[in-house]
């Protein structure tokens, strides 16, 4: 009979333990004829102390820590290369998973912050062409508790030096509304106010507009953060930059978007890679400043948007915006009412900027 219904995929014989909220290792528990008070020692060791292997559970009898080991696995990501950018304050690792797949996360170090980026999927299937993970294709999802590993790990890291966790960026590689339900799962384990307790307001997901998952978002009326890749003011060029605009066109998009704003009473962001000649244009200004009206009460927007000048990848011959171009946009959207920050780039020099995650399976981090 099976301990869990935890899912045993990829070739491992056990269930990850991340993969189990806290009801469900409770279930786990009881048919060892444990108490529930076992597993939310269990939650916490893994949550609070941040513990990741059977052994260090020295508050539990050593029979329960054997068969938590013979039971469950600890790690589905093995670390096996880490870029630290020149700067030192951004750190990239990629993990090789247990069927040989690879993400890669990142840390970014500000003053008073400390944001990861995190994987969702292993590849991306919406083939956004300036997007390196786009270029590689699609290869997985990523189950929550894969999703949570990335986390601990560098939870870990900063514990070691006195630091913790302050925000978390479901950016990195993979379209989360893609692998909606466990990227939600995970969210809602490191949520919880007994493990890890991270203000839900702390994560910021990001999708390049899959409507039905952004209605469904909606009606959940939940308060993570939700940012849209929009990157252009027309169909035209939305479409040949990201394909997924074909079958949700802008129209559609926006839509979805303030009836988010107007249920939900929440400031959206919208996020634009300004690529020089071809969406940081003045007429691209001025059309998106048009487009974003709509989320405008009474002189004060409901809505942000944050550009960035476009990172190098591979495989996309497009350049990155200059400053002064950057500026004038910025200036555009602001004397319309829309407020507008240009964001810093980050980890540019180990390619750990948005859009620059590429992962490839047994290999170091994808480019040096």
């Amino acid at each position: 009979m099976p301990i869990t219904n935890a899912p045993l995929i990829y070739g491992e014989s056990r269930p990850l333990i991340y993969d189990l909220d806290l009801s469900a290792l409770q279930q786990a528990l009881r048919q060892w004829g444990e108490p529930d008070y076992r597993a939310l020692q269990i939650w916490k060791g893994l949550y609070v102390n941040l513990w990741d292997h059977p052994a260090q559970f020295t508050n539990l009898p050593r029979a329960l820590r054997q068969k938590l080991e013979a039971n469950f696995s600890f790690n589905h990501l093995r670390p096996t290369g880490t870029l630290k950018s020149k700067d030192g304050e951004t750190v990239k690792t990629l993990f090789q998973l247990s069927d040989n797949a690879a993400v890669e996360a990142v840390l970014m170090q500000y003053s008073r912050r400390r944001t990861l980026c995190i994987s969702t999927q292993a590849g991306c299937a919406m083939g956004c062409v300036f997007c390196a993970t786009g270029q590689m294709g699609f290869r997985r999802h990523l189950t929550s508790g894969e999703i949570i590993e990335q986390v601990l790990y560098y939870a870990r890291k900063l514990a070691a030096i006195g630091e913790r966790v302050t925000n978390v960026v479901i950016m990195g590689m993979g379209e989360p509304f893609h692998n909606y339900d466990e990227t939600m799962a995970a969210i809602e384990r490191l949520n919880h106010s007994e493990g890890f307790n991270l203000g839900a307001r702390r994560f910021t997901v990001s999708t390049v507009g899959l409507v039905p998952a952004i209605q469904r978002f909606t009606r959940e009326n939940r308060q993570i953060n939700l940012a849209i890749s929009l990157h252009a003011a027309d169909d035209e060029t939305r479409s040949s930059l990201l394909p997924i605009n074909r079958k949700y066109p802008l129209e559609t998009l926006l839509r979805a978007c303030q009836d988010y704003v107007e249920k939900t009473h929440r400031r959206i962001t919208f996020e634009w890679a300004l690529i020089r000649e071809v969406n940081d244009t003045p007429a691209q200004a001025q059309a998106l400043a048009a487009l974003l009206q709509p989320f405008r009460r009474n002189q004060a927007a409901l809505c942000h948007v944050n550009v960035i000048p476009l990172n190098p990848t591979r495989r996309y011959r497009g350049k990155a915006t200059t400053r002064e171009r950057a500026l004038q946009f910025q200036k555009i959207l602001e004397q319309n009412g829309i407020p507008c920050t240009i964001r810093i780039r980050r980890g540019i020099d180990i390619q750990a900027g948005c859009g620059q995650l590429a992962a490839e399976s047994k290999g170091e981090p994808s480019q040096k």
